[in-house]
């Protein structure tokens, strides 16, 4: 079929048996095929998650943060929103006209006039300033005054009236009086004008100047004092000035003009009472300040403000024309939109619901018949399928929730997930996957073109340079390029709208935005480089990377398979040059076929004495001394025995693919002919030749790339047995071999074709032809043997034609 002989007609006998292809026969197939039942119902399952993921019950909500607005937004119905600005003003008033709660406590200025009765005694008695104690002279300021105690207004005033000697006989002159007899009765009389002076922080107390600073109490704000164990209610409402001492002692205070009422406490001692007082209450306080209750009374007062409301009506303009939408515009909208959505009943979110379930259908049909016609990898296999649909899943449900403001994020999870696929798989079902994507993201958030151009056209430009990912560079490079197409289309989509380079420019917040999303491309590139160990476990492939790391010489797989079967190593070497160059030309990824070629006998190294290249020249075969079913066996067990080994050495499935499928199904003939031949001679051993037991377990070549292996394994192997190989016995030898591999049915479950066949024969030839290739015989003298062995170790020899 492929050579240069006769064209044979083979008619398949089954034609005739056939049953028309209905319908009802495709129908019942599937009802038959619980496999294929399962993948239809992961798929629908999918479809419905998509759904309910993209919340299509819902309408979208065009609206962004930056937008330009160019006719304006007008009001679609009548509603009302809560003023929050003017709600939130509203409940402040009524926090700030909550007073602050104080608990007084009096017991500490009921004490005071007793100790101004002592403190006047002890003055009486003594006959000089320095007869008396050091607390005394300080606390009627009859001493040196501080630089700061000449500032203050109180002190100053006392201090200015002479010496220390001179204010202390001042102050003891006012209290003894003329005689000192009288002091006592004037002591008394002093303090109770005191009690009477005092009288009106005895109501209300002292605040220090600690709790003034810490509640950050301006002279405006209200206070509340509460007696000790007494009811809220029964409490009195001031100001600040009201029980702080300082206001009190001012001539506005009422303690300060309540002075011309005393008789006893005359102008000239009045300072220095009036230092005492300070001295003896400034460091105390009268007044706890009760943090709960005046919590919970501002949270009752804030619950009392009713929310203020607008209302608009149909027409109204929400956003005034040629203008941007800011945060507070956009709150307006999505108060619209909220009241909008309240309208519509279910008979109608059921109708939305159902139109999203057939366009999601229809899109998944798209991907679906691509991947059946293309990826049987994933329409084959359960796990690869689920994983696929997660990966759309959570692509639209991440990308719907981080579209909306402040993040404006889905271009990270679609662009993540499209360069996963471009990665795993292909560009072609990356690029149908970003179309079907960013059209369902676009029509869950804002339903906006532009969005889904901007989105597309991303997508795209990261597609495009992904064919191979030979680095990790190449993903970063791969997201400057989408992050540069994002913010060069996003701007152009802005400067047609608004017709102005000029004003687009100075946005400055339409800058940042398109700005972020750039950035946003960039986030996206980084995390899948970073995660690429992780996504080839997920789908079960390799990347370049991998592979290249992998066909070192120096794994430790391929220095054993070198030291212990030197002779399958070679053989490998010579595979994986023929099915890389074959992989190549249909296509094909010819890295992965060089790199499978390099392990697919590495479970010759168990037994290598039982397969014929590793055999020194005269030596005895193994196999002399064994039945072809025993031979069969240990044949076939080098597959298994490099599956185990891959595994142990943890190398990718792909690669386990190549070590599974490169025999596939396919007969150990030798030993089924030397079986045959015993069962002649032995007419009771007829069931020891039977076929079944003499063919590899397969799996069939499930990739075109294991195809190739196939075909190149054995035409390799097959060309170690030509005496003389020259090209028309190589050339017919591939034909063979290609021709029984083909008709046994070992490419049906890949992807080539007979064109690829073809290709791949043809190719094969010649990489063939290149290694066996002849050379020419020189004379036996010595110099003529010198050259000769000079220009061997040159490899200039020219090849002898073909005949």
């Amino acid at each position: 079929m492929f050579g240069s002989g006769h064209k044979r007609s083979r008619v398949p006998k089954s034609v005739a048996l056939s049953r028309r292809d209905t319908l009802g026969s495709r129908l019942l197939d599937i009802y038959q095929d619980r496999e294929l039942q399962l993948r239809l119902g992961i798929s629908l399952v999918a479809i419905v998650l998509l759904v309910v993921s993209l919340q299509a019950w819902k309408a979208p909500f065009s609206y962004r943060q930056g937008d330009y607005a160019e006719h304006g937004i007008a009001a679609k119905i009548d509603f009302e929103r809560v003023d929050v600005i003017g709600t939130d003003l509203a409940r402040k008033r009524a926090e700030d006209a909550v007073p602050l709660i104080f608990i007084h406590d009096p017991q500490i200025l009921e004490l005071l006039d007793d100790k101004l009765r002592a403190a006047l005694g002890e003055i009486a008695a003594a006959k000089s300033v320095e007869r008396l104690s050091e607390i005394a002279r300080k606390q009627f300021a009859l001493d040196e005054p501080t630089a700061q105690e000449l500032e203050d207004s109180f002190s100053s005033e006392w201090y200015g009236r002479g010496s220390p000697q001179e204010r202390f006989e001042t102050l003891r002159t006012a209290i003894v009086g003329p005689d000192m007899k009288m002091a006592e009765a004037r002591i008394d009389s002093m303090v109770e004008e005191f009690r009477e002076f005092i009288q009106p922080i005895m109501e209300t107390g002292i605040i220090s100047a600690d709790s003034i600073r810490r509640e950050s109490i301006t002279p405006d704000r209200r206070l509340r004092i509460v007696l000790e164990d007494q009811p809220l209610e029964s409490g009195t409402t001031v100001l600040l000035p009201r029980v702080r001492l300082q206001d009190q002692l001012n001539e506005a205070g009422q303690m300060g003009y309540s002075w011309e009422t005393f008789k006893t406490l005359t102008p000239e001692i009045r300072p220095a009472i009036v230092q005492w007082l300070i001295e003896r209450v400034s460091p105390t306080t009268t007044l706890r300040y009760d943090q709960a209750t005046t919590t919970t009374e501002i949270a009752l007062a804030r619950e009392k403000v009713d929310p203020r409301i607008e209302r608009y009506l149909t027409g109204d303009m929400l956003v005034s024309p040629q203008e941007f939408i800011d945060k507070e515009k956009l709150a307006l909208l999505e108060d619209e939109y909220e009241a909008a959505e309240l309208q519509i009943g279910n008979g109608a979110r059921l109708t939305r619901t159902c139109i999203a379930l057939v366009m999601v259908s229809v899109l998944s049909l798209l991907i679906g018949f691509y991947i059946v016609k293309n990826e049987p990898q994933i329409a084959n296999d359960v796990q690869s399928l689920i994983t696929f649909w997660v990966a759309m899943i959570a692509t639209a449900f991440i990308g719907r929730i981080v579209s909306f403001d402040p993040l404006r994020a889905e271009i990270v999870p679609l662009l993540t997930t499209v360069l996963l696929l471009s990665v795993a798989y292909n560009q072609t079902l990356a690029t149908i996957s970003a179309f079907s994507l960013a059209l369902l993201l676009t029509m869950s958030t804002t339903g906006e073109f532009n969005q889904f151009l901007v989105l597309m056209s991303t997508a795209t430009a990261a597609i495009i340079p992904l064919q191979r990912v030979s680095s990790r560079s190449t993903l970063i490079k791969t997201s400057f390029i989408s992050a540069l197409t994002y913010f060069i289309v996003g701007c152009g989509i802005a400067i047609i709208e608004t017709q102005s380079i000029t004003e687009v420019m100075q946005d400055t917040q339409f800058l940042v935005m398109s700005a972020k999303g750039a950035a946003l491309c960039l986030v996206a590139g980084y995390l899948v480089a970073g995660s690429l160990p992780f996504i080839e476990n997920a789908f079960g492939v390799v990347t370049d990377m991998t592979l290249l790391e992998l066909s070192d010489p120096s794994h430790p797989l391929l220095q054993d398979l070198v030291r212990l079967a030197p002779g399958t190593y070679n053989h490998s070497i010579s595979v994986a040059s023929i099915a890389e160059t074959a992989s190549e030309r249909i296509g094909g990824n010819g890295l992965l076929a060089r790199v499978g070629a390099y392990f697919h006998d590495i479970g010759k190294m168990l037994k290598p004495q039982y397969f014929i290249e590793n055999l020194q020249e005269g030596a005895c075969s193994p196999h002399d001394q064994l039945s072809p079913a025993m031979s069969t066996l240990i044949i076939i067990g080098h597959v298994k025995d490099g599956v185990d080994l891959a595994d142990q050495y943890g190398l990718p499935q792909p690669i386990i693919d190549f070590i599974e499928q490169h025999h596939g199904t396919t007969l150990v003939e030798y030993f089924y002919h030397e079986a045959t031949k015993q069962a002649e001679c032995q007419p009771d051993h007829k069931t020891d030749a039977e076929e079944s037991s003499f063919r590899y377990p397969g799996p069939k070549p499930q990739s075109r790339e294991a195809g190739v292996m196939m075909i190149a394994d054995a035409c390799e192997s097959a060309c170690r047995t030509l005496t003389e190989p020259t090209p028309r016995r190589i050339e017919s030898l591939v034909d063979s071999i290609v021709m029984r591999r083909l008709l046994d049915g070992q490419f049906d479950e890949c992807s080539l074709k007979m064109s690829d066949i073809r290709m791949i024969q043809d190719s094969v030839i010649k990489s063939l032809i290149a290694i066996y290739h002849g050379r020419i015989k020189y004379p036996d003298g010595p110099d003529s043997k010198k050259k000769s062995d000079v220009r061997d170790s040159s490899h200039e020899q020219p090849t002898i034609a073909a005949n």
